[in-house]
């Protein structure tokens, strides 16, 4: 499942530079994630790292409308890495 930024965003900057996927940037109000960059850190890290920084308790969450297994964000990350779009 990608993941999304909620509207509790403080714009702190602690997310985007963590994104190994470059899934991360700066939307009209706060920071966003584009659903078909993120792959939840998979085929880098054990565990999202916009989340593990991130100082505000939530405001990175799953995103219910990109519902993903994990077979599907590594096929992703592999997608990503072929077509060099990180």
């Amino acid at each position: 499942m990608a993941l999304k930024i909620t509207a509790s965003c403080t714009n702190c900057d602690m997310c985007e530079p963590d994104c190994p996927n470059d899934a991360i940037y700066m939307g009209e109000r706060i920071y966003e994630i584009a659903a078909d960059k993120c792959t939840e850190c998979v085929g880098y890290y054990d565990e999202p790292q916009c989340q593990k920084v991130c100082p505000i308790t939530r405001c990175i969450i799953d995103d219910p409308e990109h519902p993903e297994t994990q077979d599907e964000l590594m096929a992703k990350f592999e997608h990503l890495v072929l077509t060099n779009q990180i």
